[in-house]
């Protein structure tokens, strides 16, 4: 089971970056999917969560009205779009999946597979 998250790189502040996670060896369809950031000499936080279902989706405060998760389970992937990006958004961006949750539902909990992560660089 693998998961890899991808799309990352540098951008200015203001700009946008679309990362996508692929999963192979495993049906994301039974899965929540997260996406997870971690910045320099700060702990992992959660960035945003989508339901099984596609219906649910949880932000962080930091980045609501900004980034937009979303999922294609016919084609195995996710995604996040990031928008008016800003330096603290610099962080290496990671996916992962949770069988912990019904289909409506998600959280930064109980996840089972996590990808390498993919840095996204927000600087002028």
């Amino acid at each position: 089971v693998q998961l890899q998250a991808s799309g990352g790189g540098l951008v200015q502040p203001g700009g946008s970056l679309r990362l996508s996670c692929a999963a192979s060896g495993h049906t994301l369809h039974y899965y929540s999917i997260g996406w997870f950031r971690q910045a320099p000499g700060k702990e992992r936080e959660g960035v945003s969560c989508i339901s099984r279902s596609g219906d649910t989706t949880y932000y962080a405060d930091s980045v609501k009205g900004r980034f937009t998760i979303s999922r294609d389970n016919a084609k195995n992937t996710a995604s996040l779009q990031m928008n008016s990006l800003k330096p603290e958004d610099t962080a290496v961006y990671y996916c992962a999946t949770s069988s912990a949750y019904s289909d409506h539902a998600c959280g930064y909990n109980g996840m089972d597979f996590w990808g390498k992560g993919t840095l996204d660089t927000v600087s002028s």
